[in-house]
């Protein structure tokens, strides 16, 4: 249990330590806040309304358009493809032969795709497409998934499918117009970068992101369609975890153990949100040194502390949630753990 002060809103950020041996090692500095849906912060660690970049985290909410549009249902995307439309996946064959043939049913190809190319994030994929002297295409792209939810979108709209990663497209204006909905802010003068893959990325203040995500997780007071859809992708990712990460990562661990409890979605620069849907609550938490190691101990310790994690999650997500450091001869050199004021 998190040992809190007598403030349940704490001035400071938490810390994930490093040990090794005897001594801590390292420190990382984690800003979280966990929200209910009518905005009442149940606890804060750190300057939580400094807006930050969620970056891959919001893709949850970045897929709401896709069926409360009604092109989900209108180009038959199934619940596997739906989960997807979320992911940070690996590029794992599974990945890339789903995001090819959901393009093929739509009448588009990997070369409509505006994410970019890289190679597979996981590291075996990798090395079997190099060991079969190909390269990879768009399909791999870690966010592929994502960008054939968006050309779905403007394929049923009846839209320009070129340029819809740019913010002025109707597809980036639908997704704005949900995190405006979901935040109660107006991110019209909010700071814009560009993501890896090339869309816009909103700075958002992290309470308001965790507010978003327990909206997402309890989305009834939502008007019927947009409750729906929260509803249907929260089912697709507990039914289909591989998709939206893949082997070896937390997300699918976490996701598929948790049979829809938690619906946890990483970010680049170690950002992480959940939605915890039987709690109506929402998780948004940032590692400030852009550490995934960090945010991934975090995220353990704050499910913990609500209760949440159940002996499934344990043998699922505890590799993730209380990592042990070995050495190249497997020797058990230290560990990672997290400390609250």
């Amino acid at each position: 249990m998190i040992n809190h002060s007598s403030s349940d809103f704490a001035s400071n950020p938490f810390t994930v330590t490093v040990s090794r041996g005897p001594i801590i090692e390292s420190r990382h500095q984690v800003i979280a806040v966990i929200s209910d849906a009518k905005g009442k912060l149940v606890r804060s660690w750190g300057d939580v309304r400094n807006a930050v970049y969620l970056r891959s985290a919001i893709k949850p909410l970045q897929a709401i358009p896709l069926v409360e549009t009604g092109a989900a249902d209108a180009l038959d995307v199934t619940e596997q493809e739906l989960s997807l439309a979320c992911a940070s996946h690996n590029g794992e064959v599974a990945h890339v032969d789903a995001v090819s043939e959901w393009l093929k049913r739509i009448g588009l190809g990997i070369n409509d795709l505006e994410c970019g190319t890289h190679w597979p994030k996981y590291e075996a994929a990798a090395l079997e497409l190099a060991g079969a002297g190909l390269a990879p295409s768009a399909a791999h792209n870690n966010c592929s998934g994502k960008h054939s939810g968006f050309l779905s979108t403007a394929v049923y709209m009846k839209e320009n499918t070129q340029g819809y990663i740019h913010l002025d497209h109707p597809v980036q204006q639908r997704i704005v117009k949900v995190l405006e909905d979901f935040t109660d802010l107006d991110l019209s003068r909010a700071p814009i970068g560009t993501d890896g893959c090339s869309i816009p990325t909103i700075a958002i203040p992290l309470d308001k992101a965790a507010l978003a995500m327990a909206r997402f997780a309890d989305p009834s007071k939502l008007e019927a369609g947009r409750a729906s859809a929260c509803h249907r992708i929260q089912t697709a990712v507990a039914k289909f975890p591989h998709m939206i990460a893949g082997t070896d990562r937390l997300c699918t661990a976490l996701d598929g153990a948790a049979h829809g409890k938690v619906i946890a979605k990483v970010g680049a620069e170690a950002v992480y949100l959940a939605a915890l849907p039987e709690l109506g609550l929402g998780i948004a938490l940032k590692a400030l040194d852009g550490a995934d190691r960090a945010a991934e101990v975090a995220l353990g310790a704050l499910l913990e502390d609500l209760g949440v994690v159940t002996e499934d999650i344990h043998k699922s997500a505890d590799p993730y949630f209380h990592p042990i450091l070995r050495n190249r001869n497997d020797i058990v050199v230290g560990r990672l753990e997290a400390v609250f004021d």
